[in-house]
């Protein structure tokens, strides 16, 4: 009698469902493109997302990329809930995996930029023919993808590449002689230290395109992904949310479709995109 009493207690405690509070809470992964090294990387994302998981109830978390092919190969696998890309990396994943941008700069366009030493004798895109020009990875859009496609059909010139996995480091070969000229982007060029900013001169500026989103994977609920992007548009409503938001940088945060990048499909970057 008293082991059928002690097994029906028993059963009833696992009947029991299990609180909210005991349950695990769901984190959701967030990538962001490796434009500058892991530390500055963490020093924008952190307080971001920080910020958006308290106004909205969802748990984000950064999930680190060494570099722009190993964030490919991460965003390839689908390994990131939320993602922080470039314009043509939006149009690969969105194909490849599903994932759909949410919000953008709506107030300014990207650019990429070609940038020699302040004293460099170099006046023109052609004397680069034939040298070394530092890209942070092949795929950068700004940083590579368009220079390069710029380079071979604007200018018909041959360069040798360099690729020294972040914008940050294509700044300093250029600085330290390892490279003529180097590839990047004018937020990431505006970002850097006045000191090595004030020691280069833009030689070229690329076709200008939409900017960076932020993307969502489709296994992401809808609800979420409302939640989620509702609160980094409410950042946008406070000083300290704008701050905050700049360092990304994002001037204005809306939302965003992948209608806003089919335009990057009729440039032929195909040519250029190194698959991973």
């Amino acid at each position: 009698m008293k082991k059928n009493l002690y097994l029906a207690v028993l059963s009833l405690f696992i009947a029991l469902p299990v609180s909210h509070s005991a349950q695990a809470e769901k984190i959701y992964s967030v990538g962001v493109v490796p434009q500058f090294e892991a530390r500055r990387i963490n020093e924008i994302w952190q307080p971001i997302l920080e910020e958006v998981s308290q106004q909205s109830g969802i748990k984000l978390e950064l999930k680190a990329s060494s570099s722009i092919p190993v964030f490919e190969k991460q965003l390839a696998a689908g390994e990131f809930d939320f993602a922080y890309m470039n314009p043509y990396h939006a149009i690969v994943s969105n194909e490849e995996q599903g994932y759909a941008p949410l919000l953008r700069d709506t107030g300014r366009s990207l650019y990429g930029v070609i940038v020699v030493k302040q004293d460099s004798p170099i006046q023109s895109v052609k004397e680069l023919d034939g040298k070394i020009v530092a890209f942070p990875s092949p795929n950068a859009l700004g940083a590579a993808l368009l220079p390069r496609a710029e380079l071979a059909r604007k200018f018909n010139i041959e360069i040798e590449e360099l690729y020294v996995k972040s914008h940050s480091s294509v700044y300093l070969n250029v600085l330290l002689d390892k490279a003529v000229a180097g590839g990047g982007v004018q937020k990431t060029l505006s970002q850097q230290p006045e000191k090595i900013r004030n020691q280069l001169r833009i030689l070229h500026k690329t076709e200008r395109l939409p900017p960076h989103p932020i993307t969502a994977h489709p296994r992401v609920a809808s609800s979420v992904q409302s939640r989620v992007s509702a609160a980094f548009i409410q950042m946008d409503n406070s000083e300290t949310g704008k701050d905050l938001l700049k360092m990304i940088p994002m001037k204005k945060i809306g939302e965003a479709s992948i209608l806003d990048y089919e335009s990057l499909k009729k440039l032929g970057l195909h040519e250029y995109y190194v698959a991973r």
